[in-house]
């Protein structure tokens, strides 16, 4: 397994994991408006993707979108698009990728919002400091 940030050029590959992830946890399929706002996004470096590729075939991949925070004052990532193909579940795959993530995006604090039954996923990926309640505006 090979890990890299995925590039706007490798869109197709992570256009593909974005329809599985979708129908995996029952929302909507994204639609082409959003895949050509989802690739801008990416070309002004609003969103880095990192993926775990097993030769052309991309197997995971997750976001971080950088702001900064006064937590600690520096660069802070919040952590999206978190998504692993079945097989490659339990295997580490998931682990290496967040690292990859993390040291790459240049952060200092990388946080993720999930619904309660995550919890203990996200706990053994290494997410266990909490910083209160996150809550979504409508």
């Amino acid at each position: 397994m090979e890990y890299r940030r995925i590039l706007p050029s490798r869109i197709e590959d992570l256009w593909a994991l974005q329809q599985l992830y979708k129908a995996e946890i029952g929302e909507a399929a994204p639609t082409d408006a959003d895949k050509a706002r989802l690739r801008d996004a990416m070309v002004q470096d609003r969103i880095r993707f990192y993926g775990a590729w097993e030769g052309e075939a991309l197997m995971g991949c997750c976001s971080v979108t950088v702001g900064f925070s006064t937590f600690d004052y520096g660069p802070s990532g919040v952590l999206e698009d978190f998504y692993i193909r079945p097989a490659c579940r339990h295997t580490g795959v998931a682990r290496r990728l967040i690292r990859l993530a993390h040291e790459d995006s240049g952060v200092t604090t990388l946080t993720v919002g999930c619904a309660a039954c995550d919890l203990p996923l996200y706990r053994a990926l290494g997410f266990t400091l909490p910083l209160g309640s996150l809550l979504a505006y409508e």
